[in-house]
This record gives C-alpha cells, sequence and structure tokens, in this order.
C-alpha cells in the first residue's frame, strides 16, 4: 500500500477573520521547498551552491515503483527515462527484453487493451480468501496439529477483516451523520431568512429555541465567510477511504487481477502487464517523482534534489496491497533496464511470497543497485510490526547491502504538547506518523509537509515516509550523478556517515512520551547533502 501518510479523515479547522485562501497562501510559502534548506532541511541548496558550481555530471536513472507518473508534467519535463531500444508504437519487443513498446517503463497492473488495476484487497484479504477455503466453519479443537500455524493466520486475518468492516461500516454512518447536520441547519436557516444569510443574521438568533442550535452550528462556517460545501470538501476524503475500505481493500469478493491475466502466485510467468506507465491515478508516484527529479531553479512547483536525473516508471502499486509478484518482477524490471537506484515508497503487513521478493532484492544487489524504502507511518516500531518488503526477513542469514529504510523528520526542532489533555499540537523533530527501529531504519528524512509535483501540472503538499523515501533516493542519484566513479554500495555508505546528527528529543511517534532522536534509527540523524558531497569529494579523489 502506498504509504502516503495523507490526512485521510478530514477534520475542518476555521479560523476567525481570515479567509481559507490567505491561510493557504501563508503555509505553502513556509513549506515550499523547505527540505532543500538548511536547519531541520537537508542543506541541498547550500551543496549545490559552495559545493557544485561548475561541475560537470552524468545522468543517473532512478526507478520509481509505484502508482504510477504523469509523465508530461510541466516540471518534468526531459526528466523521464526514454527506453532507446524501443521504437515507439510499433507493438514488437524491439530491444528483446520481454516488454513491448515499453518507452517510458512498465506497469505490471494493466493489460495491452487499456485497462488497468487501480483498487486491489489487502493482503490481509488475500490471506482471509485463500484459508477460509480450508478453515471456514472449522472449530480450533478440530484443526489437525499440522495446521495449527495457518489456522492462526487464518484466524487473525478473519478477525482483522471482519472486525475492520463492522467499524468502518460505523465511521461512515458517523460521518454521514456529521454532513446531514450541517445540511440540515443550513436548510432550516435559509428557510427561516428566505435564502442566504450571513454571520450577522446568526448572531441575533443564537439562544432563539427553534433555531439557535442550528445557528451555532453553522456560526463558525459562516463567520469565516464559508458554506456547506466546505464540510462536503472536507469530509469527501473520509467518505473516499471508507467507502474504499469496504468496497475493495477488505472486500473478500474483489477481485481484479483478471484485468492483468496472469497468475500471481507463479512467478515464471513474467512478461505480462502493459506500458501504461501513468495508470488511472498516478498522484502518490508522481509526487515521488517530483521530490527526486522536478526542474530546479525554474520558478515552478517545488526543486527536485536531483539535476541530473531520469525517471523510469514502474507501476505495480494500486489502491490497495501491492502483490509479492509485482514487486519483485518490478525490482527485476529496474535493474535489467538500466536503472541505477529504486526507489519504493509503499508498504504492507504480510508478505506471503518473501523468498521471491528476497531474491529480486539480492538479484538488484549483485548488479549494484541501490534500494531505498519508505518504513511505512504507522508509528510503530518495525521490528515488533513488519513493513514488507523489509530490510531484514526472518529466513536472512546475511543483511542486503544495498537497502537504505527511511523514517520521516519535519522542519520542527520542538514538540508542542498539551499538558492537561497530554496530546501532541506539533510535531517534533520524528514525524508523528513515522514507523521507527534503532537497528532496522537506517536514516530519517523530510518527509512532512512535502509540496511536489502532482497529476496535470498541479503540485500538493502532503506527507508520510513515502516523501521522504524519494529525499534519500534523490541524494544518491545527485552523488552518483556528481561522482559516477563511487558505487552504490560506497555512495550508501556516504549518506550514513554523513547525516546530521540532531541532539534532541523528540516524542516517540505515536505518544508523548519523550525520547532522543537518535534511538529512532541507526544512524540516529537526518540525511543531509552538503555533508555527503564532502564525504563523496574526499573518498572519490582516492579512487
Amino acid at each position: 500500500m502506498k504509504n502516503t501518510g495523507k490526512i485521510i479523515i478530514a477534520s475542518f479547522m476555521l479560523l476567525a477573520n481570515v479567509t481559507y485562501g490567505q491561510v493557504i497562501d501563508k503555509e505553502l510559502k513556509a513549506i515550499i521547498n523547505w527540505y532543500n534548506g538548511d536547519a531541520y532541511g537537508m542543506s541541498t541548496d547550500k551543496a549545490y551552491a559552495k559545493l557544485l558550481a561548475g561541475k560537470e555530471s552524468q545522468t543517473v536513472v532512478v526507478a520509481v515503483i509505484d502508482s504510477g507518473v504523469d509523465i508530461e508534467h510541466e516540471d518534468l519535463q526531459g526528466k523521464i527515462w526514454v527506453n532507446k531500444g524501443e521504437i515507439a508504437g510499433n507493438g514488437i519487443d524491439d530491444d528483446k527484453n520481454g516488454y513491448i513498446d515499453d518507452i517510458n517503463g512498465w506497469s505490471f497492473l494493466g493489460n495491452p487493451n487499456g485497462q488497468n488495476v487501480e483498487h486491489e484487497q489487502l493482503e490481509v484479504t488475500r490471506l482471509y480468501v485463500e484459508y477460509r477455503k480450508k478453515f471456514d466453519g472449522v472449530s480450533s479443537v478440530d484443526v489437525a496439529p499440522e495446521d495449527k500455524a495457518a489456522y492462526a493466520i487464518y484466524s487473525a486475518c478473519r478477525d482483522e477483516v471482519e472486525n475492520t468492516r463492522t467499524s468502518t461500516s460505523a465511521n461512515l454512518e458517523r460521518y454521514k451523520g456529521i454532513l446531514k447536520s450541517y445540511e440540515d441547519a443550513d436548510a432550516q436557516l435559509k428557510s427561516h431568512f428566505k435564502g442566504e444569510y450571513t454571520y450577522k443574521d446568526l448572531k441575533g438568533i443564537m439562544d432563539d429555541p427553534t433555531l439557535g442550535a442550528a445557528a451555532k452550528t453553522m456560526g463558525n462556517l459562516k463567520k469565516a465567510g464559508l458554506g456547506v460545501e466546505v464540510v462536503k470538501e472536507s469530509l469527501q476524503g473520509a467518505f473516499d477511504y471508507f467507502n474504499g475500505q469496504l468496497e475493495y481493500n477488505y472486500n473478500p469478493d474483489y477481485l481484479p487481477r483478471s484485468i492483468v491475466g496472469d497468475d500471481p502466485s507463479n512467478f515464471s510467468q513474467k512478461y505480462y502487464g502493459c506500458n501504461d506507465v501513468e495508470g488511472p491515478d498516478a498522484f502518490h508516484g508522481t509526487h515521488v517523482a517530483g521530490i527526486i527529479a522536478a526542474t530546479r531553479g525554474n520558478g515552478i512547483g517545488n526543486d527536485g534534489v536531483a539535476n541530473n536525473v531520469l525517471i523510469m516508471s514502474v507501476r505495480a502499486v494500486p489502491d490497495g496491497d501491492e502483490r509479492d509478484k509485482d514487486v519483485a518482477m518490478a525490482i527485476r524490471y529496474a535493474v535489467n533496464n538500466g536503472a541505477q537506484i529504486i526507489n519504493m515508497s509503499f508498504g504492507k503487513a504480510y508478505s506471503p511470497s518473501q523468498e521471491e521478493v528476497i531474491e529480486a532484492i539480492r538479484y538488484a544487489e549483485s548488479k549494484g543497485v541501490l534500494l531505498v524504502h519508505a518504513a511505512g507511518n504507522s508509528n510503530k516500531d518495525i521490528s515488533k510490526e513488519p513493513n514488507f518488503p523489509s530490510p531484514k526477513y526472518p529466513s536472512m542469514t546475511e543483511e542486503f547491502k544495498n537497502w537504505i529504510e527511511v523514517g520521516a523528520s519535519t522542519r520542527y526542532g520542538k514538540a508542542k504538547i498539551d499538558k492537561k489533555s497530554n496530546t501532541l499540537k506539533q510535531d517534533g523533530l520524528a514525524a508523528d506518523f513515522s514507523n521507527y527501529n534503532k537497528d532496522m531504519v537506517d536514516v530519517f528524512a523530510p518527509g512532512l509537509e512535502i509540496y511536489a509535483t502532482t497529476p496535470n501540472n498541479t503540485y500538493e503538499a502532503i506527507q508520510g515516509t513515502s516523501m521522504a523515501s524519494p529525499m534519500v533516493a534523490g541524494v544518491a542519484a545527485l552523488l552518483k550523478s556528481y561522482y559516477p566513479k563511487l558505487s552504490m554500495f560506497e555512495i550508501r555508505t556516504i549518506i550514513f556517515e554523513s547525516v546530521q546528527v540532531i541532539d534532541k528529543e523528540t516524542p516517540l511517534p505515536g505518544t508523548t512520551d519523550m525520547v532522543p532522536f537518535s534511538s529512532l534509527s541507526t544512524t540516529g540523524g537526518v540525511v543531509n547533502v552538503y555533508n555527503a558531497v564532502l564525504l563523496a569529494e574526499e573518498r572519490s579523489a582516492t579512487k
């Protein structure tokens, strides 16, 4: 599942005497490109200005395994990988790589007829469906000893799916009720005032026994010059989220894989999919791509971290959980077609085909390709609650040498905690949603309030370890671009050794308990481009 970190269950906060547009403009001014600056950013701009000015660079290919990328975006022009071995649109596999007309990458979620998988079940739902065939209606006391472990998985998956469907249905009705209360209040007041009304009108009826409740409901909205449409817009994210869970993610009867036409359990069946690298919803992948590669210094949108990079779009991540087969095939495709770095801003709680994914990661390792992965947005210790693909699997005897696991940091050095309610009012240096672990998360990078490219020449600020991962992929691409003699393994080491270690306490993500920021990752710091370039210059000089 895409590690977005977007606020799904929307809330609306209306400020008196300030218009909505003014609030947005003020917020945007504060956050655009903050991650490229100093303080708690990565000092990217400083590195370009003071260390890299006038230096030559080589183009680096970064594969973005994601939901798809809007390759026509204005801020990504000249930044999209083109397969020079293919002739566009001739229906022939010109370069003999097994994929027909893969001009800008490949999609493992579609078919040549233009159909695409947009929504998918979560892996927990797929496991529930699979084990239900054997265990549905079977009591735990009747399970054979050799099936006990499988039955335990079935029981856990069944309970999660069924309980989530119940709670989601209740939440959906609750949010519908919230919207209806505003709509009813608005209708009652419009009837009373014979049309539109203002906050001044409402002030006179706040204590009215018949209209007072409606006036109080609409009061803050009207005070800010807004109406019910803002409530609808604010709640739409919640409706979409809850409906998506019920209709797709936790729906045992939803089976979209027939669109692709392959057997997702058959890893020998490699050549499936289509060349539609954008797909039906490229929001997430386009945002990720823009963090890495958006044109620097053109005065529009955001500035990408790397200035001489090409994005290879590999579509394998739907709205739901990606399949292990697609992840493995996407990694192999990227490696075989020239990617030097692969960004993977996705993760899930279950991975039934772990060995095949491990083999694909080892294949990338054997080819010297660096994999950068988002740690996840569940504010959990990933050694206790896994986020697959993982930097460490139970069957592994040797750690990956080509892996970077990334947590999300913020532009705030100090958290704000309401002492009365013991709630977090402002994140500390570690983003409140970020996963963490001293041994399994390598570094942190900016992941909160990240403004970057979104489809159709738009830009949006969102958050997640999904945003932190491409920060690091971008840094790796920058270093490889200016110091091509360095291997990706050496660049990985440089990134680790050059982090900005910040001696501060931060709330443990998901809590208000203060812990040293350095305790949340192996390196204990935030990725820093300026420091990394200095170290790369030194290491490269000896080669």
